[in-house]
């Protein structure tokens, strides 16, 4: 496709579009109407090839940004939308999860709405949902949890190093804290949590990469994660913390550690569901 507006015409429209958690197959119809129809596609970091094939006909632009390397700006990701606007007539912002969940939109949206750009933007599903269908839980339940908080530890640029701890005001143990980006924070964050008044043994369930073929599912507790951590890599990790969770933790990983223990006496492969480890 990838047809170029001319000089005469009005900028085309741009379209920010959650890519879900990784799963190519978890973007939603309207996402792949709108992918397939893309003349270009500015992108962030962790999309997959296979995400990107939805979009046969279109140019891929890789802004993603990074913890370590080469990485985009917002001033450049902004400047590269507003030049992909006056070039092409379908131009597609993919960005993971959903993008009204610390997805910078607002950013994005000020830089075309100044250019008087038109946009729209196409819901996905964010890591949150993700995480709790990967670990087989709710995030909710009748009489424990009637509230999710999502919330991130990270600080932004230019935000003050002394309200590092700022996230969690407010939060309530009667609910469930769901923790983006902080993998490598989890024993900071249990503290943290249990000095806002969360128990020691108050449930916690870590997915790493969920919804991709190496997610992994590690259930403890803010007492036992205060004082280990996660081992940690490159892939995003999202914590949940509640007494929601507490229902199937333990028979979960017992179920799976059976099957698979019955797969290798009968010589059969290891499941293909994600791995589940309760921490000691």
């Amino acid at each position: 496709m990838s047809e170029r507006a001319s000089q005469s015409t009005p900028p085309g429209k741009v379209w920010f579009v959650g890519a879900g958690p990784g799963a190519a197959d978890l973007l939603t119809v309207r996402a792949l109407r709108v992918m397939s129809q893309a003349d270009v596609v500015l992108h962030d970091a962790l999309i997959t090839d296979e995400l990107l094939d939805w979009a046969p006909g279109a140019r891929f632009i890789d802004v993603g940004k990074r913890c370590e390397g080469r990485a985009s700006t917002q001033t450049d990701i902004n400047t590269a939308l507003l030049e992909c606007a006056a070039s092409y007539r379908q131009v597609v912002r993919l960005k993971g999860g959903d993008p009204t969940v610390f997805g910078r939109l607002d950013e994005e949206i000020d830089a075309l709405d100044a250019a008087g750009i038109e946009w729209e933007i196409v819901p996905g599903i964010t890591a949150a949902s993700a995480a709790a269908a990967a670990a087989g839980h709710s995030l909710t339940r009748r009489g424990v949890a009637r509230r999710v908080d999502i919330v991130t530890p990270r600080l932004g640029r230019g935000e003050d190093p002394a309200e590092s701890d700022g996230w969690a005001e407010g939060l309530n143990p009667q609910g469930t804290v769901v923790l983006y980006m902080a993998g490598r924070m989890s024993a900071q964050c249990s503290q943290t949590l249990m000095g806002r008044g969360f128990s020691a043994d108050t449930p916690v369930v870590a997915v790493r990469a969920a919804s991709w073929p190496d997610q992994r599912v590690e259930c403890s507790s803010l007492g036992q994660l205060a004082s280990t951590g996660l081992m940690t890599d490159e892939r995003p990790v999202v914590l949940m913390v509640g007494r929601a969770l507490a229902s199937r933790t333990a028979s979960r990983a017992e179920m799976h550690r059976a099957d698979q223990a019955v797969r290798s006496r009968l010589g059969q492969p290891a499941a293909s569901t994600a791995t589940v480890e309760v921490l000691a």
